[in-house]
């Protein structure tokens, strides 16, 4: 069992900037893939950003250009750099560990964070 816990959100205004972090308890966590969702009351849970064990990165189209995904395999974290943030931006930002294993069979490891609040207003 892998524990994620996130920390960083909290209340900016429009234009201003933070980084979450999420912090795996995994010992293999340079095999996972992890990523950032987000999910505002009412709306679907959305996949912001991904970096893959080797490095690669995606985005949303909606946050590129202003949110970097990076992580720091040394200190078992994802961060998510967060930039020109806009009121829409505003939701409870979900940390994700992906572990696919192969044996015998295909075998998924799935983790989830608690979420950190992110509310972008003036």
């Amino acid at each position: 069992q892998v524990q994620l816990v996130e920390s960083g959100g909290g209340l900016v205004q429009p234009g201003g900037s933070l980084r979450l972090s999420c912090t795996a308890s995994a010992y293999d966590f340079s095999v996972y893939r992890m990523g950032w969702y987000r999910q505002a009351p009412g709306k679907q849970r959305e996949l912001v950003a991904a970096i893959s064990r080797d490095g690669s990165t995606n985005y949303t189209d909606s946050v590129k250009g202003r949110f970097t995904v990076y992580r720091d395999n040394a200190k078992n974290t994802v961060y998510l750099q967060m930039s020109s943030l806009k009121a829409e931006d505003t939701a409870v930002y979900i940390c994700n560990a992906l572990k696919i294993v192969w044996m015998v069979r295909r075998y998924e490891y799935e983790y989830w964070g608690q979420g950190t609040q992110v509310t972008v207003s003036s």
